[in-house]
């Protein structure tokens, strides 16, 4: 179904030319918020503040409620469980996925383009026609209903401008035809509507000029004159005045049929051979800082499209003077850059900065100095005498490294996002291979492609244009070896393969930032200060400042402390330029540095800091692979054992079963002969994890080695650990005197003096007193479980224990107990990060839910940790397949097959924040 969306009026959108209903005006407002951002990722929580006043604020679910309205209204033949295709969720916000044409506003604009650049190459016969069209669309003040909105503001300024643009260029393009006598009505309307509009007065006085009316073209010369300095204390602009002079001597370029009565617009830009394919944000963004500074400059690494943005947002602008396109890099003298404005601009005679800025006082050039990186100190001495000496001058530089000039405005260049890179690769793709579509698989390659290549265009590009020889899928698999696959692109001589576009900045390194370059390449994704200095062996503050300034390290923005990052493509290219052995050295002093993070974190894992620790795990989760992975490669088993054993408590955490057991298994292999300390560490981190498959003899078996080897090691903390978990597993695998095991555990936690041991063997034994239905005495364990652990801050301990009780509470009917106790312990657990426990309490409180009547939203929870499960691949039944498989099994028989069903589908849409709400407003309801 075509869908069309109107914002040039009231907010309509139609679905085959019949109107949709929308709903009332908040969800209109939704609606219009999402079109305003054309097409950008809008934050969940900015879609609140710009739809709801700050008198009548509204919740997430309310926002959910209404962006699915507006989905059921959009995509009325949508299912629940096929994607998103015009409304989707993206992160953490909401897109408007429609062809820009679908808009009413987006289709006025490049209307008014074509128009304009039509008029501009001469063809005003064509221009009027597509400006006709243009000013057709406005069915009056965009987004009418939200005009005082801050959201809608900026887009209804830029279409108003537009409007007033689009009426006057349509006025000029008959005046061109010959049609002056014509016009004169509509545009006399025009500046009495507009009277601020310069080119307004200039197309009047032009049009009574050629009319016969050279005294009324004289008496609207006065009458701008006079409006603007009363209105605006100022004088006519040059274009008036070269007017005004014009007709009193009678110019013969006024006549019907001159090229008109100014000089026509410098300029040089080039025109574009191919259309642009995303960036109208940072377009906007770019000519916003050029309206409010005299120099703005585009940095980024080659190939992220700064020439290209430049060209795009010095095109947009209306400037009587320019833009001038100055190209520096085949320039090698810095002596010549004087020159080279010099000779873009036609100016004669010697060239310097100081005779530049004379000869361009008066005039008001947009210069864009392109490609500035390799004659940075020249381009900077010379743009700060222009901009000093010519009032009138902008200038819009690209560069790889700052310019360093009092009062630049610098713009860092953002990689394309993943949908405009795929759009791009497509589009470029078609025209390397005419008559190819892609298969849907090739699609998710293609996404994957442009994932992998950091969004770079030129990256982008270069790939879209193997697709004449290879498939996508051929040139994904060969990314390991991409420069020598992305070569002979079109473009600069610089451009034509990402190695030598890399390579050119590479070169105006200094041996030391070369140095430095190559030991940041062993990170695998962020890094901070510290952590530079640490992987470096020394201070980087200088050296990273000078790698950023050259656009070869990105900084995070947002970020404090301050993080950074090489783009992949850099990284790649910084490991084809280093020494093997400097390589291994990097990776190695990275391999110190991760294990020791994660030593640190995993120590307060089970305490107070468990939440931060848990952020900190998460966060580095690429560098702790980055590292197994080399040591692996350098056949460092000690140290991919110790990591190993470090982090299996964070992946049991995180449910990250798979990655776990394959790493530990591994590990172990590559070094079986370990002492039996780290080996005990490992082994107990298979246990637990065999644990969470489900697979509880293994578990069991783990646990018992485990238990040995921390004997010989003489750890008294991770033999109790063992036992402890030789107990549970034990008895879980049906092994005989599994509560005797239990109790001589928890002596030995005791003994070994650590709170949060004692606090697990104790929830341990409780539970296998639960297990045997002994529940007095479970309870009084599980009581004292928690009492510890609440002493050492183990919340882990906190939660198991009160699931455990909650399971009593189910056996005995007090459902309204175990739901109060349950809801609680899911917001921490959600606090901190776990996924595994958060995923068996909410199981369990969806038997709850069933049992005290409530199958409906029993049915619901169900449906939200199936989804989470089905996300990480793990199940709550491994852990409980006893009791869990009964509890499910009665909650699926609930409920009517279609009525279950809905439930289910409806759970898999709730986020845990909208479960805990959900379970809130039940236990509420229950009290009242």
């Amino acid at each position: 179904m075509a869908l069309r969306v109107k914002v040039l009026g009231p907010i309509v959108a139609e679905l085959d030319g019949v109107e949709v209903a929308l709903g009332g005006p908040r969800q209109r407002a939704v609606l219009a918020v999402l079109v305003a951002a054309r097409g950008q990722v809008v934050s969940a929580e900015r879609v609140l503040d710009a739809a709801w006043d700050e008198d009548e604020p509204a919740s997430m679910p309310t926002l959910h409620s209404y962006i699915a309205r507006l989905r059921k209204a959009l995509e009325p033949g949508r299912t629940n469980r096929s994607p998103e295709s015009v409304l989707a969720r993206v992160g953490n916000g909401y897109t408007l996925r429609v062809e820009p044409d679908a808009v009413d506003a987006e289709r006025f604009a490049r209307k008014v383009g074509e128009g304009q650049l039509l008029l501009e190459a001469g063809d005003a016969g064509a221009a009027l026609a597509v400006l006709a069209e243009a000013v057709e669309l406005w069915g009056g003040q965009p987004y009418s209903e939200f005009a005082g909105a801050a959201f809608a503001v900026p887009e209804i300024v830029r279409l108003q401008g537009l409007y007033l643009s689009a009426r006057e260029s349509l006025f000029a393009a008959q005046l061109a035809l010959g049609r002056h006598a014509a016009v004169v009505p509509e545009l006399e309307k025009l500046t009495a509507e507009q009277p601020m509009s310069e080119r307004g007065w200039e197309l009047l006085v032009l049009a009574l000029y050629r009319s016969g009316r050279q005294g009324d073209a004289l008496a609207a010369l006065r009458s701008a004159r006079r409006v603007l300095a009363e209105e605006l204390g100022i004088d006519p602009g040059p274009g008036l005045r070269d007017l005004e002079a014009a007709v009193l001597a009678q110019d013969e370029a006024l006549r019907p049929g001159s090229a008109g009565p100014l000089p026509e617009r410098g300029g040089n830009l080039p025109f574009p051979v191919t259309a642009l394919v995303g960036r109208a944000a940072e377009v906007d963004q770019v000519a916003a800082l050029l309206a409010e500074h005299r120099l703005v400059t585009l940095a980024g690494p080659g190939g992220i499209g700064k020439t290209r943005l430049a060209l795009e947002t010095a095109r947009a602008r209306d400037d009587a003077d320019g833009p001038w396109l100055v190209e520096l890099a085949g320039l090698d003298d810095p002596s010549l850059v004087a020159r080279a404005i010099a000779q873009v601009l036609g100016l004669t005679g010697p060239a310097s900065a100081q005779r530049l800025a004379y000869a361009l006082r008066g005039r008001s050039p947009l210069l864009v100095i392109d490609n500035c990186e390799h004659l940075v100190a020249a381009v900077r001495d010379t743009v700060a005498e222009l901009l000093a000496g010519a009032g009138g001058v902008r200038v819009l530089a690209t560069s790889r490294e700052t310019l360093g000039v009092p009062g630049e405005a610098l713009y860092d260049v953002p990689p394309l996002s993943a949908a405009d890179a795929r759009d791009l690769f497509m589009s470029r793709a078609r025209a390397a291979a005419p008559g190819w579509e892609p298969t849907p698989s090739e699609l998710r390659s293609a996404e994957r492609l442009c994932l992998g290549l950091d969004g770079l265009p030129l990256a982008v590009e270069l790939a879209a244009g193997q697709c004449r020889m290879l498939s996508v899928e051929q040139i994904l698999t060969s990314m390991d070896d991409r420069f020598a696959v992305l070569t002979d692109g079109p473009g600069p001589r610089r451009h034509r393969t990402l190695a030598r576009t890399v390579e050119w900045s590479y070169d105006l390194l200094e041996p030391a930032e070369r140095e430095l370059f190559h030991r940041l390449g062993a990170f695998a994704s962020g890094f901070d200060l510290d952590a530079a200095a640490a992987v470096c062996g020394r201070p980087v503050l200088g050296g990273l400042g000078a790698l950023v300034r050259k656009s070869l390290v990105a900084v995070e923005p947002g970020t404090s402390p301050r993080r950074y990052r090489l783009l992949e493509t850099i990284k790649e290219f910084a490991r084809t330029r280093q020494d093997p052995a400097e390589l291994a050295e990097a990776q190695a002093a990275h391999r110190v540095w991760v294990l020791a993070r994660a030593e640190a974190a995993e120590a307060r894992i089970r305490g107070d800091g468990a939440t931060a620790a848990m952020d900190l795990l998460l966060a580095d989760q690429a560098e702790h692979r980055a590292a197994f992975t080399s040591a692996m490669l350098a056949g460092d088993g000690e140290y991919a054992l110790r990591l190993t054993g470090v982090l299996s408590w964070f992946w049991y955490r995180r449910g990250h079963v798979a990655e776990g057991l394959a790493s530990l298994s591994a590990a172990m292999e590559l070094y079986p002969d370990a002492e039996p300390g780290v080996r005990s560490q490992a082994l107990i981190g298979m246990a637990g994890l065999h644990y969470l498959t489900g697979d509880f003899p293994a578990a069991h078996r783990r646990a018992k080695e485990a238990a040995e080897m921390a004997r010989l090691a003489d750890d008294l903390v991770a033999e109790g650990q063992a036992l402890t978990y030789r107990a549970l597993f034990g008895g879980l695998s049906g092994q005989p005197n599994a509560l005797v095991d239990a109790r001589a555990a928890l002596d030995l936690a005791e003994v070994a003096g650590m709170g949060w041991l004692h606090a697990e063997a104790l929830m341990v034994l409780g539970m296998l007193l639960v297990f045997a239905r002994e529940t007095a005495e479970a309870a009084e364990r599980l009581t004292e479980s928690i009492t510890v652990a609440a002493g050492t801050g183990h919340r882990f301990v906190t939660a198991s224990a009160t699931w455990l009780l909650m399971k009593i509470d189910l056996l005995t009917g007090r459902t309204d107990r175990a739901l109060a106790s349950g809801l609680p312990i899911l917001r921490m657990l959600d606090a901190d990060r776990d996924v595994t426990s958060w995923m068996v309490m909410s199981h369990t409180l969806a038997g709850v839910l069933t049992a005290g009547g409530l199958p409906h939203d029993g049915a619901r929870l169900l449906g939200a940790v199936e989804e989470v499960g089905a996300r990480v691949g793990f199940s709550p039944l491994e852990l409980d397949p006893a009791d869990g498989a009964e509890r499910e099994e009665r909650i699926r028989r609930s409920l009517p097959a279609a009525e279950l069903a809905e439930c289910l589908r409806q759970g898999a849409r709730l986020s845990p924040a909208q479960v805990h709400d959900l379970l809130d407003a039940l236990i509420r309801t229950r009290v009242h």
